[in-house]
């Protein structure tokens, strides 16, 4: 099969598999987000992780940020022709453990980045309530696809795109509410120390936008009401944001990331039974998580040489 693919992948052109190459990861990372939702891996009847679904899932969502879809370029010179080279395409999945032997400096390049366990909370304060900490909550699988320049091999930058499960949890008397949303963003970052090995510490902000929220609450670990809405009001409509970590370890990540803005759209309303009510008014919840991943580089190739020509010898 894999050959079958190579010889049709010799067959294209160089602009189509360099697209190929930014589609896969990014098809690949939708499918797995899809995957989830439609089998409520995030949300499940018991409200402990049902763990017989989430570390399988886990598990192949990891293998799968291991695996990086890269192009490598190999020049065959033809002896029997003049000047002539051939180029062959092919896709290749590897492992990255973070000894390249050849540093893409100068250059960009791109890289999978995939936070594997999440712990996050809120800032929270509303009426009657001064403010504090929420209740902690985790999650798993935001998955990002980012693209990285090092300008040497101890400063780079770094931008892309990445989907988040993020949210928070509320303890009012006997009961629970849990409310997340999910986002689509990009973060733009600068890298300092040794890029070469990942041993690096990072900063930097970004931008997420929520298509879909959901509230779900119980009591006491009753019959639970919760509803899901697509591009909803109830939330702010951009949530920039703060981070800063380090990479270690040939590419694990340890980052803090920190939401300034409020959580909630306060002035939201909604109308039962003829009563206008806003059930956000006075809330003022700042998101914050702290994140243990994994950043796998794409298969970086050195860059090709010139052919010298021997100088032809001179005349006596």
């Amino acid at each position: 099969m894999r050959q079958i693919v190579n010889r049709l992948l010799n067959q294209m052109p160089t602009e189509a598999t360099n697209l190929l190459a930014i589609v896969m990861p990014i098809a690949r990372t939708w499918l797995i987000l899809r995957h989830c939702y439609l089998n409520h891996y995030f949300y499940t009847k018991s409200t402990d992780m049902n763990f017989r679904k989430s570390l399988p899932l886990a598990t192949f969502a990891l293998l799968l940020s291991y695996g990086a879809f890269a192009q490598s370029d190999d020049d065959h010179a033809d002896s029997n022709t003049k000047g002539q080279k051939k180029h062959k395409h092919s896709v290749a999945v590897s492992v990255n453990t973070g000894d390249q032997t050849v540093h893409p400096t100068g250059r960009w390049y791109t890289s999978n980045a995939l936070d594997g366990a999440i712990l996050s909370t809120a800032s929270y304060e509303k009426p009657g309530v001064s403010r504090q900490l929420s209740t902690l909550r985790f999650s798993m699988l935001n998955i990002g696809y980012n693209f990285n320049y090092d300008f040497d091999e101890h400063f780079g930058v770094f931008t892309g795109i990445g989907i988040k499960n993020i949210g928070w949890i509320e303890k009012v008397a006997d009961s629970t509410i849990k409310r997340r949303v999910y986002t689509i963003g990009v973060p733009l970052g600068f890298k300092l120390g040794n890029l070469k090995k990942k041993h690096y510490g990072f900063i930097g902000g970004g931008l997420d936008v929520p298509f879909n929220y959901r509230e779900k609450g119980f009591i006491k670990r009753g019959d639970k009401q919760k509803f899901s809405e697509w591009f909803s009001d109830r939330n702010a409509a951009t949530m920039p944001y703060l981070f800063v970590g380090m990479s270690y370890g040939g590419g694990t990540t340890l980052k803090f990331q920190y939401y300034p803005g409020n959580f909630f759209n306060t002035s939201y309303e909604q109308t039962n039974n003829g009563i206008t009510t806003h059930p956000y008014q006075g809330y003022n919840a700042n998101l914050m998580y702290i994140t243990l991943g994994i950043d796998m580089a794409h298969k970086s190739h050195p860059k090709k040489k010139k052919d010298v020509g021997t100088a032809a010898p001179e005349a006596m």
